[in-house]
């Protein structure tokens, strides 16, 4: 499998989640992901969470494709090391705390003497400047900043937390784009390489909507409103006769009044109040009611079949058990098998977005500690003599 992004060099210096996920994404469309880790302890990731015979089932998914290097970067020949990797990649991502790689002598000034058409992705709390710059910042921090938890959760509740690390995925999302944006830019001969400054809480502030002009313009202030759709209506998630929540999406006008045929609701398709978004939204509490009375007298099966038959768009609230026997995601091959170490099968999450021509695939999961320093090293030009004396020395692992 080479894919759309065959010959891209990327070497990772990221730990956990944020850097890691976005060299990840590049790995399994084809780029050649060289990742760095600390001799003997290696990324954190790998003792995260479910462990397969002492290594952690996320780290077998978040780092797969990727080549792993040990390489103790505090050490001068350990340095030097990654400063040759990045003098032959495209793109170098790291997602440490501002002024650690100027710290390592690896900073912008640095690789862009170097290299000058390298991009530089760095994933930081709150970026690169700014009065927080030097504050410690995880996805759950720039989650609380950004305004996702203050609407996240029921009203009565605290503030709460997305069950998935959704801000350090969203910054990974943000620094892929930022790096395809830039690398467009060096391989069309538009210009040099440069840095792309993703934050944490900047990346989910990205996707908070109008919150800022309803509040500048109209004092308004989004809050939770649990499984509601704040401003449009109906748009909310209703319970089933069997114990189960489905969610029913019938905010347009001509899903609505489809929608209220289905619940045996004429009368509130035909009421004028309810033609458009705005009348329905300051009656949104009406017409929650009248579908949950008729969504608890019924199945799932039963509400998901008279919907569907009715193109009103509808879903039940997918568990993994859910997901892992869906046939649709079957058919997209969105389950994939992967095989670990102990001759041991798994189910894997499949490869998005699809590419008709050129898609993205699973070459092997993520590696030991170290399992491509040689490969990697010899690509460099060191000789069996000189990868031994690095070992000794304890620059490489």
């Amino acid at each position: 499998m080479d894919g759309p992004l065959s010959g891209i060099r990327v070497v990772e210096l990221g730990t956990l989640i944020a850097a890691p996920f976005a060299a990840r994404l590049l790995a399994e469309f084809g780029a050649d992901v060289i990742k760095i880790e600390q001799p003997g302890s290696g990324d954190p990731l790998r003792r995260w969470r479910k462990l397969h015979q002492g290594t952690s089932l996320w780290w077998y998914l978040q780092s797969r494709n990727k080549k792993s290097i040990a390489i103790d970067l505090k050490s001068p020949d350990g340095r030097d090391v990654a400063l040759r990797l990045a003098a032959q990649a495209d793109v170098v991502i790291e997602n440490f705390k501002p002024g650690s790689l100027e710290k390592l002598g690896l900073g912008w000034d640095v690789l862009s003497e170097l290299n000058p058409n390298l991009t530089l992705v760095r994933i930081s709390g709150y970026g690169q400047t700014g009065p927080y710059r030097d504050r410690s910042g995880f996805g759950a921090i720039g989650e609380a900043m950004g305004g996702l938890r203050f609407t996240t959760g029921d009203p009565d509740s605290p503030p709460a937390r997305v069950g998935i690390s959704i801000g350090d995925s969203l910054a990974s999302l943000h620094g892929v784009i930022g790096a395809l944006i830039s690398l467009l830019r060096v391989k069309t001969g538009q210009g040099r390489g440069q840095v792309v400054d993703v934050s944490l809480y900047e990346s989910v502030f990205n996707l908070m909507e109008s919150l800022v002009p309803e509040y500048d313009l109209m004092g308004h202030v989004r809050t939770r409103t649990g499984g509601a759709l704040p401003g449009i209506s109906p748009s909310n998630t209703y319970p089933s006769s069997d114990g189960r929540h489905v969610v029913i999406a019938g905010n347009s006008d001509a899903i609505f009044k489809r929608l209220m045929q289905v619940i045996g609701r004429p009368d509130l398709a035909d009421n004028p109040a309810f033609t458009s978004n705005d009348g329905r939204v300051r009656n949104n509490a009406l017409l929650d009611a009248a579908i949950t009375t008729w969504t608890s007298e019924r199945t799932m099966d039963e509400i998901l079949s008279l919907l569907d038959a009715a193109d009103v768009p509808a879903g039940r609230i997918y568990s993994v058990a859910d997901i892992v026997d869906d046939p649709h995601y079957a058919a997209r091959d969105m389950i994939l098998a992967t095989e670990l170490p102990g001759d041991v099968t798994v189910k894997m999450p499949g490869i998005a977005p699809k590419l008709s021509d050129t898609p993205g695939g699973i070459r092997w999961p993520g590696p030991t500690l170290g399992q491509h320093t040689d490969e990697v090293l010899t690509g460099l030009g060191l000789q069996e003599a000189d990868i031994a004396q690095l070992r000794r020395i304890g620059a490489v692992q």
